[in-house]
């Protein structure tokens, strides 16, 4: 294909037709909606109406119980957002290599730490529904009204940031009306999400998930492999140093695309890691996750998920990003802006096939990131405004309706957003690098508000609010020093945004830690949050106790989980963001040897993460051994008596309203099985001959025969 005199390469005619658009957009969305309907539908075939999992707790949770595999490939597709199959690859196409790794670790680390709070959730309150309902709990409601406007300002940014790149690359490809475009994806995810509830979105993140790694896997082979006119590694190493020749890149060392001394692509992986916080630790769809995961699967999902993610980026943009650079395809700025570099090389190698494959995977992550968005807003909604402020006594089929009305309200909303963006004629590549200016100051106090007792509900409230200030002033300010004065351009620069980033999360995080010191610390005992949370429960269930699993000592199980999580975090992050860069800076430029094995890492990480994420949640449903045998229902009056234990965070024994009865969490946790065999015996069964019993095990016995 000859592009001689094109100054544009969208500017020919279009690859895919206008029917193209409406089978993408309408037929292949409705045919996932039925499947993802078709799922749920299956798992609760023959539930009776009082059935759990009719329940608003099931709606909203999935039962607290979900398996390592689907946790993680629900992590990644969360995480795949329309920005990190297009935007990566601008990078790469702007900074060359140095821009998909920087891409990739900078938004794996958040990822990866957001792990500890997911552990921490079940150490200290397995119950809650939402992140707002910790903050209500330790601040009270000013700070709760606060921090709502936090995570909804971040679900809008995100559901908006979602449809407006998905809208981009279906008109850019097909014609298609973007503004209807913008109306239909939403509104058709909108449908299942509403019917299927969390457990609907962790079927829909399967199933789209593993067709945008089989396609990733397909552009690989392509471009690395053939026949293409690249072809191999080598190839591209030779035709990225003709490029680099041409057009040199600004700030690179020597002008290269093969350097990881890259000045810009420095600045851009800053910007990504403090950005991104925002985006996972004050987005309710990430907590969500981590409350519906058994306790094992809770940490381990996160790890592995976003491990399983960092192929999406750094494998993707290595293999498109760069084959748009080493074919010289004329992709203006703007286009790249616009996430267009992906279509263009597909389009280029594969035709119009390949157009409809980028299309296809971009579809695919906006749906299946718009029905995790949609349905934590509808949570928070349902929970942080109607149940604790409109109905106290609702419920669950109340929240439940309300949830659904919250949903298809939520879709109208983030496809107004999106047009509003475009409207302002705002980039997908500007909205990505402001989100942590505008959500940054809210992740140290979030933070805080389960892993640090001391903070206090003012610090937080402070922090939040004027880091959002500074940061903002500080954005603008340095705007108004570039040439122009401010704009969406200047304040689309490098620097400004670099600056906003960083007041957000640094001056909140100061201010909360110095706030919160000065005033003494709030001493927060995390069994209060346990018991507090707990009265949220609308409708029994097991899974939302104090236990790790299976284990007969839960607490040790936790807190070894919890240990581990933390250090398995810190060392991923130091070694993504600190180590490899290090380890790089020798080959400057890269050889083309060390090129070849950069090339085959990329490939291999995309092909492992592919078999993980495909293989893994199918692997748990047929392998007996992994599949964890359901909690037995309690009798009659337990589960009153077990709301009201309090975990006792500093002694590890669950203490009971009633006096004299203290006994060992393990025992409080298993009180449900010992209960349930005493009440089978039969009269004429003769007492085991045992060693007398200690004080504790008589007060067991006690506590097990007032629940029978």
């Amino acid at each position: 294909r000859s592009y001689d005199g094109s100054c544009a390469f969208f500017q020919q005619e279009r690859a895919l037709t206008l029917g193209d658009g409406w089978f993408l957009v309408v037929g292949l969305g409705a045919l996932f909606a039925l499947l993802t309907a078709a799922m749920v539908w299956l798992e609760q075939r023959g539930s009776t109406p009082d059935d759990f999992k009719k329940t608003s707790e099931f709606f909203s949770t999935a039962g607290r119980d979900v398996a390592l595999g689907l946790t993680a490939t629900d992590v990644v597709s969360k995480w795949i957002w329309a920005a990190s199959l297009l935007q990566s690859s601008n990078v790469a196409f702007k900074f060359g290599v140095s821009g998909p790794f920087w891409y990739a670790a900078g938004a794996t680390i958040q990822i990866l730490l957001f792990s500890v709070v997911a552990i921490e959730i079940k150490r200290k309150c397995p119950a809650i529904h939402t992140l707002l309902e910790v903050v209500n709990v330790r601040w009270g409601p000013l700070a709760h009204m606060v921090f709502l406007f936090f995570c909804l300002l971040a679900n809008l940014i995100v559901s908006a940031m979602l449809i407006l790149g998905g809208s981009s690359v279906v008109y850019a490809l097909t014609g298609m009306n973007s503004t209807l475009t913008c109306f239909l994806m939403p509104l058709g995810v909108s449908t299942y999400t509403m019917f299927g509830g969390l457990k609907g979105t962790y079927y829909a993140a399967w199933t789209h998930t593993a067709v945008i790694y089989a396609a990733l896997i397909v552009f690989v082979w392509k471009v690395f492999v053939g026949p293409s006119d690249i072809g191999s590694p080598d190839r591209m190493w030779e035709n990225l140093q003709i490029a680099a020749q041409k057009n040199p890149v600004e700030g690179n060392d020597g002008g290269s695309l093969m350097t990881m001394v890259s000045g810009p692509g420095l600045i851009f992986g800053v910007v990504n890691i403090v950005g991104n916080f925002g985006t996972v630790f004050v987005d309710q769809s990430y907590w969500q996750g981590a409350i519906s995961a058994r306790p094992s699967a809770s940490w381990r999902g996160y790890l592995i998920g976003g491990l399983a993610w960092f192929a999406v980026p750094f494998t993707l943009a290595t293999t498109l990003g760069l084959a748009a650079r080493a074919l010289d395809l004329p992709v203006t700025s703007a286009e790249a802006a616009d996430g267009l570099v992906p279509p263009a090389v597909a389009l280029h190698l594969l035709g119009k096939s390949g157009a409809f494959l980028v299309a296809l995977q971009v579809f695919l992550a906006v749906t299946a990131t718009a029905n995790s968005e949609q349905l934590a807003v509808a949570t928070l909604l349902a929970y942080d405004v109607y149940k604790a402020r409109v109905n106290p006594n609702a419920s669950g089929a109340q929240v439940v309706a309300v949830s659904r009305g919250a949903v298809l309200l939520w879709a109208v909303v983030s496809a107004l957003a999106a047009l509003a963006l475009r409207a302002l004629g705002l980039s997908l590549g500007w909205v990505y690098l402001a989100m942590g200016v505008m959500i940054g100051s809210a992740v140290p106090p979030i933070c805080m508000s389960i892993l640090w007792r001391e903070c206090t509900g003012p610090a937080a409230i402070i922090a939040a609010v004027v880091g959002l200030i500074a940061a903002v002033s500080g954005w603008v300010a340095m705007a108004a020093q570039e040439e122009g004065g401010v704009s969406v351009d200047t304040l689309g620069k490098d620097i400004p945004m670099l600056t906003g980033n960083l007041l957000a999360l640094l001056v909140s995080a100061v201010l909360a830690w110095a706030l919160s010191t000065m005033s003494g610390g709030q001493k927060y005992e995390w069994a209060k949050l346990d018991e507090l949370t707990r009265r949220n429960l609308l409708e029994h269930d097991d899974n939302a106790y104090f236990h790790y699993d299976d284990s007969p000592e839960p607490r040790k199980a936790l807190e070894h989980a919890y240990s581990t999580a933390v250090k398995t975090s810190l060392a991923l992050t130091f070694a993504l963001i600190i180590l490899w860069p290090l380890c790089s800076l020798p080959q400057n430029p890269f050889s083309q040897s060390y090129f070849r094995w950069w090339v085959l890492l990329a490939a291999a990480w995309g092909h492992i993460a592919a078999v993980v994420v495909i293989l893994l949640p199918l692997w748990e449903i047929v392998s007996p051994r992994l599949r964890r045998k359901p909690p037995a229902q309690p009798e009659s009056g337990e589960s009153d008596e077990m709301e009201r234990m309090q975990l006792d965070q500093g002694s590890g024994v669950c203490v009971s309203v009633q006096p004299q009865l203290v006994i060992p969490v393990s025992t409080a946790v298993d009180l449900n099985e010992r209960a349930s065999n005493a009440s089978s015996e039969t009269a004429e069964a003769a007492p085991l001959e045992s060693a007398p019993q200690t004080r504790q095990d008589q007060l067991a016995d006690r506590l097990a025969e007032a629940l029978r």
